[in-house]
């Protein structure tokens, strides 16, 4: 196997599996570990990559999304502390939309059931979390139901999302950067958080530490749009600061 062909089955493992550990590719492959890392830093250096320690992970592109099934089973102790967290923030609320996602739909199963609420989603997931709480009303968006992610797109949910205002928006995101803002791989996808983030009154991004620095397809909203950032505390305390610099609160659980 040539370097490209390595690369691309590195690549390939990596998004197959949402992650991978040099050690085992190393052994896979049988080449050594460095020539693996290696291909990994050639990797990250054309954004299809990220490196942790001892592996790496693929970034979502416009060519590849981790289906709802992988993130369910990936960070899931620090996705709780971030929905908890992001749960918090309710105040006031009395319409809220719950984005698509897993990190947001554990945010729906930890918002308060003992009063009156309107949950707003395109997630038939997040419906099925909270269809049976007697205090809580959830508006679900139509529209083309995408089956990576169990949710809603296209203008139907655009379109209905357009006569709303809202109190409160949880948005998710492939992608959060400095630069370029928070980002999605799917057109059709941003399009719905894009409407959600216009038609909020405040907005609330949560996810993982892994996801800034990371760029996707489609912009759907700058840092600066968003009130709070929930994330955990992977997130290194001076990288914090600089988000916090350019308008939200950042909070590391």
């Amino acid at each position: 196997m040539d370097t490209d062909g390595r690369r691309r089955r590195i690549l390939k493992l990596a998004r197959s599996a949402g992650g991978l550990e040099v050690s085992a590719v190393a052994a896979d492959l049988k080449v050594s570990q460095e020539t693996i890392r290696r291909d990994l830093r050639t990797l990250e250096e054309r954004g299809l990559v990220r490196r942790t320690h001892g592996g790496a992970y693929a970034v979502e592109s416009a060519g590849f999304e981790t289906t709802l099934a992988i993130r369910t089973t990936r960070s899931v102790p620090q996705k709780n502390r971030i929905a908890v967290a992001a749960a918090e923030l309710l105040g006031e609320a009395e319409t809220v939309f719950v984005d698509e996602g897993y990190t947001p739909q554990l945010i729906a199963a930890a918002l308060p059931r003992d009063r009156p609420l309107t949950v707003v989603t395109a997630s038939l997931s997040v419906v099925h979390i909270l269809a049976d709480a007697e205090k809580i009303t959830v508006l679900m968006l139509g529209g083309r139901v995408r089956g990576a992610t169990l949710a809603t797109v296209d203008h139907w949910a655009s379109q209905m999302l357009g006569g709303m205002v809202i109190d409160l928006a949880y948005v998710g995101a492939n992608g959060i950067s400095r630069e370029h803002g928070l980002t999605t791989p799917d057109p059709a996808v941003s399009e719905v958080k894009a409407q959600a983030v216009r038609g909020s009154r405040r907005r609330v991004f949560a996810g993982l530490h892994t996801k800034f620095g990371a760029v996707t397809f489609c912009r759907f909203a700058g840092v600066k749009d968003v009130e709070s950032i929930v994330t955990d505390v992977g997130l290194p305390l001076a990288e914090a600061q600089r988000y916090s610099l350019l308008g939200p609160n950042v909070i590391r659980v």
